[in-house]
């Protein structure tokens, strides 16, 4: 039976994300407030956010299938040390982009992954980091960009599998951690929770 999957995230680009892997992800959103959250550094303050989101979802859901999992992710993007998440509003964007520009900056994805079975509940959780090289748009550009409201509700104020990836010249690390969930990363974590990867296939049989 394949183990029931919980996603503690209203991201549309971490669900793709895991369904393009073979999962089937069931999205329960954790409604914690991230405002007010502080940690002593960018990668604490993604892995805070995760581990807040994961345990309110569990806290709140009860469990349904011999075996669930629930996932909670959060990203931020630090450059020099200070941690940037969604802007919100066009005017923070701008000024956002302004900065990044032509730039490098590190972006930090929490995850907390919690397993649920009768005999009782386990967790893990772990930072995947990847250094994206911004391009240097011009300020019409970036103007523009604005405009679609992509860069308001995403951490970093850029997509990498949406418009923003016109911006973004290189990636050293996982990519898919830039979209929101690190899938290698996952996969060890569920490992390391004695489950078998292949079994979280959808649909899939694996001999």
């Amino acid at each position: 039976m394949t183990p029931r999957l919980i996603l503690a995230s209203a991201s549309p680009a971490r669900f793709a994300t895991l369904r393009a892997a073979g999962l089937d992800p069931e999205v329960i959103v954790s409604g914690v407030d991230e405002d007010g959250i502080t940690a002593d550094s960018p990668a604490a303050l993604a892995t805070t956010l995760a581990e807040l989101k994961g345990t309110a979802v569990a806290a709140s859901t009860p469990r349904q299938a011999t075996v669930e999992l629930i996932l909670g992710c959060d990203s931020v993007l630090d450059i020099d040390g200070v941690a940037y998440g969604k802007p919100g509003d066009p005017d923070t964007a701008i000024e956002r982009w302004q900065l990044m520009r032509g730039r490098s900056g590190v972006l930090h994805t929490g995850h907390h992954l919690i397993l649920r079975t009768a005999e009782g509940e386990q967790s893990r959780t772990a930072c995947a980091s990847t250094t994206v090289g911004f391009a240097d748009p011009t300020d019409a550009e970036i103007a523009a960009y604005v405009r679609t409201g992509e860069p308001l509700v995403v951490a970093g104020a850029f997509t990498l599998d949406g418009m923003g990836a016109a911006f973004v010249e290189r990636i050293d690390g996982d990519p898919h951690n830039v979209v929101g969930v690190s899938v290698p990363l996952l996969r060890t974590m569920i490992n390391s929770l004695g489950l078998f990867w292949p079994d979280l296939w959808s649909g899939r049989h694996v001999a």
